[in-house]
């Protein structure tokens, strides 16, 4: 059975670029396109992993990642940081609400792909 990822991204292209990336390794691959939208997909898909941007509408992508991490049945789920924000407390922000990788945009698709072979996904 493939992993499942879910990408949490507001800006509708660069969602669906990455989607088709991730679709093309075999990944099954669901989107939403803001926090509580992303929230309720994690609850009824189910994903191995959730790259989420941090400026997201409605729940910022920080707190959606500590929401997974700190809900014990989604405990497990990984999760990588996907964003434009670049200053040192921007990733401490992320890793304190428990990301398990943080990627700042633009990103290198190689980069990323290794990140999530790493993670095990």
């Amino acid at each position: 059975m493939p992993k499942k990822i879910l990408i949490v991204e507001d800006e509708e292209l660069i969602a669906k670029v990455l989607s088709i990336r991730l679709e093309s390794e075999g990944y099954k691959v669901e989107t939403a396109f803001d926090g509580e939208e992303g929230l309720e997909k994690i609850k009824t898909f189910r994903p191995n992993l959730v790259i989420a941007d941090v400026g997201l509408p409605k729940i910022d992508g920080n707190t959606l990642c500590e929401l997974v991490k700190k809900t014990p049945k989604f405990s497990d789920i990984k999760v990588i940081i996907l964003t434009g924000k670049k200053l040192v407390s921007d990733l401490e922000k992320a890793f304190d609400s428990g990301a398990d990788a943080y990627i700042p945009k633009p990103y290198e698709w190689k980069h990323l792909l290794e990140k999530i072979k790493k993670l095990g996904i």
